[in-house]
C-alpha cells in the first residue's frame, strides 16, 4: 500500500528533522537512509518542489527540512512524491458503476481513506516524540560534519 518512493521520502525527512537545522550532503542521507543515491535525488527534488526541504548547491550545500516538524504532516509527505489514489469512479470503467461503487471498491476506498485520515493527522514531530525503544533509521555514522 505504501509505495517504496513514500518509505524513502518518510525515511528522508526523519532524518533531516533529528538533524535539523544542520544542511546534510545527499550522500550522507542516502548512506543513514539506506536509500540508493539515484532514487534519493528524485526523491529529494520531489520534496524540495514540494516545499518541504530546501537544497543548497555548492561546496558546502546540502539539504534540510524547511518547515516545523510539528506542522509538517506525513499525508504532505505522501502527497509530495506518491499521492495516495482515492477511488471515486469505477476502476473498471463501467458504465453502469460510474461513481456508484461496488462493495469491492467502496471498501477499498474506505480503506484509503482511513489511512489518509491517519496520515493527516500525524504530524512529523509526532513521530519522532513517540517513545520507543527502537531509534527511527539506522546508527548515525559518527564521521558527519556536522558533529563536534
Amino acid at each position: 500500500m505504501i509505495s517504496q518512493t513514500v518509505e524513502y521520502a518518510l525515511r528522508s525527512v526523519v532524518l533531516l528533522a533529528q538533524r535539523s537545522p544542520a544542511l546534510l550532503r545527499t550522500d550522507e542521507v542516502a548512506e543513514v537512509t539506506q536509500v540508493p543515491r539515484a532514487y534519493l535525488t528524485k526523491v529529494l527534488q520531489a520534496l524540495s518542489k514540494a516545499g518541504i526541504i530546501k537544497t543548497t548547491r555548492g561546496a558546502g550545500g546540502g539539504v534540510c527540512l524547511n518547515c516545523d516538524p510539528a506542522e509538517l504532516t506525513i499525508l504532505e509527505v505522501v502527497n509530495a512524491v506518491d499521492p495516495i489514489e482515492r477511488i471515486r469512479t469505477c476502476p473498471l470503467q463501467l458504465k453502469a458503476h460510474g461513481a456508484n461503487l461496488c462493495p469491492l471498491h467502496h471498501r477499498l476506498d474506505a480503506a484509503l481513506e482511513q489511512v489518509e485520515s491517519a496520515f493527516a493527522r500525524t504530524t512529523l514531530a509526532e513521530v519522532l516524540a513517540e517513545p520507543t525503544r527502537s531509534v527511527p533509521l539506522c546508527d548515525f555514522p559518527t564521521n558527519s560534519r556536522n558533529e563536534p
